[in-house]
């Protein structure tokens, strides 16, 4: 204990920088998202978060986005803790044999209009885990229509906020 105390009094904390961000940047893609959602529902966007069986990588990225640093809630976007009140699904992972259903009924629960985000190279094709028999062939798409992917292995919180903008500034189907 004692060997301990002395190493954390004398050697220097390994801690990784904060990422860079263009703040001009960051602050139009906040006013972009707020207007989109706020034209589309009158409302701010609604999220309810799905992990399907991943690494935990993507959700990482995606809690990031609650911090004091990126702040959701201030472009008009939140998480909420049932389907039934969400407006986007938001799948991380591969979508594995034991969720194939969960994950059909969150759907199915989530109501009209409603959208499918895939966040994460494995949600779209298997990731690492493609070939293995416990997860879907076809990632989350086999289960449930998606309407946006959000590449990256984990894709960062600026892209995950750039995908959602994407998401609602395209056309109402």
């Amino acid at each position: 204990m004692r060997k301990t105390l002395f190493r954390s009094l004398f050697e220097r904390t390994l801690t990784e920088p904060p990422p860079p961000v263009d703040e001009a940047a960051l602050a139009q893609l906040a006013a972009g998202i707020d207007r989109a959602a706020r034209q589309r529902f009158g409302r701010g966007l609604a999220i309810r978060e799905v992990d399907a069986g991943s690494c935990n990588g993507c959700e990482l990225e995606i809690h990031a986005l609650t911090n004091a640093f990126y702040d959701l809630e201030r472009f008009g976007l939140r998480f909420v803790a049932s389907p039934r009140h969400a407006d986007v699904l938001l799948v991380t992972g591969p979508v594995t044999c034991n969720m194939r259903e969960a994950l059909a009924r969150t759907y199915a629960a989530t109501p009209a209009p409603k959208w499918v985000v895939a966040a994460g190279d494995c949600t779209c094709e298997g990731g690492v885990f493609a070939g293995s028999d416990r997860v879907v062939a076809g990632g989350v798409a086999a289960v449930i229509p998606v309407d946006l992917y959000i590449r990256g292995c984990p894709p960062t919180p600026t892209q995950l906020l750039a995908g959602l903008l994407a998401l609602l500034v395209q056309p109402a189907t």
